[in-house]
C-alpha cells in the first residue's frame, strides 16, 4: 500500500467538515485533489462546471442553502480571476465559502511562472470586497489545520469567503498517518443582557417602530424566534434587499422588502419611523436606497443595529444601540423580551401591512405579456419549498415585488439572489439548488443576464440537475437602458442586444426549450416544465416598453426630457 497523497488528505478533510458536493473547473495544478475525489467518489461529488464564475456562484448557493461553506476548486491565474465574481458576491452577501486555488509549484514561485498570481493581493482583506482571509498551504502536514481554520473563518462573525492556495507539488507529497481535524461549528455570540434591557426601553418609548431583517447567518430556528418576537410586540417587519425569505411574506406583520424599486409608501414609512431595529443586515447602499432612507452617519430615527460582526457595527451608521450577536442567538434573546399589555403602534403596524398588500396590485402596462399574471401563476403552481433564483437586472423586480416567499421559518431557504448585483448568478444557483436539495429550482433571467452563465445548462445535464428558467427577452440590457433614458434620454448607446434563439439554444444543451408570446401560453408551459424529467427554458418575448413594474421606457424618457 502506498501512502496517501496530500491531495487525498485534503478531500478527507472536506468529508470531515460534512461536504457532500464541490463545484469547480478542473486544472492540472490540483490533479492530486481530483484523484482524491475519485478515491472518495461514493461520499462526495465533484461537479464539473463550464466556467469558474458559474462554479463559484454554485458554491455561493451551497453556502446560502446549507449555512456551511460552499466549496469551489479552480486552477491558478485565469481560473482564479474568473472565480473572483463569486468571491466578491459571497463577500458582499455574507455567504460562507472556501475557494481552493491550485497554484504553481513551489520551485517556480515568484518568477512569473505560467499563470502565476499573487492571491493575497488579488483576494486579500485589503481589497475590502473579496476574501476574509487568504492563506497558502506550503506544508502538507498542516492541511487539516488550514481546512478547519478556513471553515471556521468562513462561518464565524460575519460569514464570508476564504481562499486557500494549493501549490501543485505540495499536493503530491505523501502524508502517512495524518487525519482530518473534527468538524467545526460556527460560534454563537450572544447579546449583552444590559443591551437587551436598553432595547426594550427604546421599544417602550417608541410610537412608530420598524424591523429590518436580513443578512447572512439565518437559520429556520432563528427565523421562528424572530417571528415570535414580532408577534409578541406586534412589530411591522420588513426584509432587507434580496433577503425576502427571512420573514414570511404572508404574515399579517409583514410590511414588504426594503431595496431596489421599494414600495414608495414603505420608503416613506422607513423615514417616518422613530425606531429602526435592524437585525442582521449591514444596511448597505441597496437596502437604504442610496443611504437616503437612513441618513449617514447619524439617522434621525433611533437605530438599534444587531450584527454578527463587531467591525460592521458603527462603521457606516452610528447606532443608538449596537449589539454584536449572531442571528440564532440574537433572535432567541429577542423572543423572550416581555412586551407591555398595551402597545401604541397597532394602527401603524396594520397600515404597514395594508400598504404591502396594496403594492401587490399591478399598474397597467402595454404588450401581450402580463408579467404580474405570470408571477401569480408561479405562486399558484410552484411548491412552497421551491428555490427561486435570479441574477441582476430589472427582470428580477417582477418576482421581488409580486412573489410572496413563505419564509425561512417554515424550514427552507427559498430565495437565492445576489445583493452584490452579479449578472449571471441565477442560472448556476438554480442548478446547484436542485443538485443539492432535489427541490424544484426556478430561475428568472434576462437576455443579457442569461448569456453570462447560460453554458451551465450543460453542467445540469451532465450531473442530473434540473431547473426551470424563465428568460425575459426584450433585446437590451434593460437596467442600463432605463438609466440611459433617465440621464441621457434618446441617446441609446451600448445597451441594445442581438440575441440568439434562446429556446433552440436550451434544446442544444439538452433542456426543453419553448418560446411564448402571450400570457395565456405561460401556464401550460410551466405545468409541462414541472412534469418533465429534464430542465426547461421558457423564453418570454417581452415588449421593450415594459422596463419596470411601474413605468414604461417611454414614460421615463418623457419625464427626463421635460426636466431639460
Amino acid at each position: 500500500m502506498t501512502a496517501p497523497l496530500a491531495g487525498h488528505l485534503l478531500v478527507e478533510c472536506l468529508l470531515a467538515q460534512g461536504v457532500t458536493h464541490a463545484f469547480g473547473v478542473p486544472g492540472e495544478s490540483y490533479l492530486a485533489v481530483l484523484d482524491g475525489f475519485h478515491l472518495y467518489r461514493d461520499q462526495i461529488r465533484f461537479i464539473t462546471c463550464r466556467q469558474e464564475g458559474g462554479a463559484a456562484f454554485m458554491a455561493d448557493a451551497q453556502g446560502r442553502l446549507t449555512g456551511r461553506p460552499g466549496v469551489c476548486f479552480v486552477t491558478r491565474g485565469p481560473g482564479a480571476t474568473n472565480a473572483s465574481i463569486g468571491v466578491h458576491t459571497a463577500f458582499q452577501d455574507s455567504t460562507p465559502m472556501v475557494l481552493f486555488v491550485g497554484d504553481v509549484a513551489s520551485d517556480t514561485r515568484d518568477r512569473e511562472a505560467f499563470q502565476e498570481l499573487d492571491y493575497t493581493h488579488f483576494f486579500g482583506p485589503s481589497t475590502k470586497g473579496m476574501a476574509k482571509r487568504v492563506e497558502r498551504i506550503d506544508d502538507p502536514k498542516r492541511i487539516p489545520e488550514y481546512i478547519a481554520r478556513a471553515f471556521a473563518t468562513a462561518m464565524n462573525g460575519r460569514p464570508g469567503p476564504v481562499v486557500l492556495v494549493l501549490p501543485e507539488d505540495m499536493l503530491t507529497q505523501p502524508v502517512p498517518g495524518l487525519r482530518p481535524l473534527p468538524r467545526v461549528e460556527p460560534v454563537q455570540s450572544w447579546s449583552d443582557p444590559g443591551a437587551l434591557r436598553d432595547l426594550r426601553e427604546l421599544l417602550v418609548q417608541s410610537q412608530r417602530p420598524l424591523v429590518i431583517a436580513g443578512g447572512g447567518g439565518w437559520t429556520p430556528q432563528a427565523a421562528q424566534a424572530l417571528q415570535r418576537f414580532a408577534e409578541n410586540w406586534q412589530l411591522p417587519v420588513t426584509n432587507a434587499f434580496r433577503y425576502q425569505d427571512t420573514f414570511d411574506n404572508r404574515h399579517p406583520l409583514y410590511a414588504g422588502d426594503v431595496g431596489i424599486a421599494i414600495n414608495p409608501r414603505l420608503a416613506q414609512r422607513v423615514k417616518d419611523a422613530d425606531l429602526i431595529i435592524a437585525i442582521g443586515p449591514r444596511l448597505g447602499e441597496m437596502t437604504t436606497s442610496g443611504y437616503t432612507l437612513l441618513q449617514v452617519p447619524k439617522p434621525h430615527q433611533k437605530l438599534v443595529h444587531i450584527h454578527s460582526s463587531a467591525e460592521e457595527l458603527n462603521r457606516v451608521y452610528q447606532a443608538d444601540l449596537a449589539i454584536c450577536a449572531t442571528m440564532n442567538a440574537a433572535a432567541r434573546s429577542l423572543e423572550v423580551l416581555a412586551a407591555p399589555a398595551q402597545l401604541p403602534w397597532t394602527d401603524w403596524t396594520q397600515q404597514a401591512h395594508a400598504d404591502y398588500l396594496g403594492n401587490l396590485q399591478p399598474q397597467a402596462l402595454p404588450g401581450p405579456i402580463d408579467m404580474h399574471a405570470v408571477v401569480q401563476c408561479l405562486q399558484k403552481h410552484l411548491p412552497e419549498d421551491a428555490v427561486l433564483t435570479n441574477g441582476a437586472g430589472n427582470f428580477a423586480s417582477w418576482v421581488h415585488r409580486f412573489y410572496q416567499h413563505p419564509g425561512l421559518a417554515l424550514g427552507h431557504k427559498v430565495q437565492l439572489a445576489p445583493t452584490a448585483g452579479s449578472m449571471g448568478y441565477g442560472v448556476p444557483a438554480g442548478i446547484a439548488a436542485n443538485l443539492l436539495t432535489g427541490r424544484v429550482a426556478f430561475t428568472i433571467a434576462g437576455d443579457g443576464d442569461f448569456l453570462m452563465t447560460g453554458q451551465e445548462l450543460a453542467t445540469a445535464m451532465q450531473h442530473g440537475g434540473k431547473s426551470i428558467v424563465v428568460l425575459l427577452n426584450n433585446g437590451m440590457y434593460g437596467t442600463i437602458r432605463m438609466h440611459q433614458e433617465r440621464e441621457y434620454p434618446t441617446h441609446v448607446s451600448g445597451s441594445s442586444l442581438a440575441n440568439p434563439d434562446f429556446a433552440a439554444l436550451a434544446r442544444a444543451y439538452g433542456y426543453a426549450g419553448t418560446r411564448i408570446t402571450s400570457t395565456a401560453e405561460f401556464e401550460p408551459a410551466l405545468l409541462q416544465a414541472l412534469q418533465r424529467p429534464e430542465g426547461t427554458l421558457i423564453e418570454i418575448m417581452l415588449d421593450p416598453e415594459v422596463i419596470t413594474t411601474r413605468a414604461t421606457l417611454q414614460s421615463i424618457q418623457q419625464v427626463a426630457l421635460q426636466k431639460r
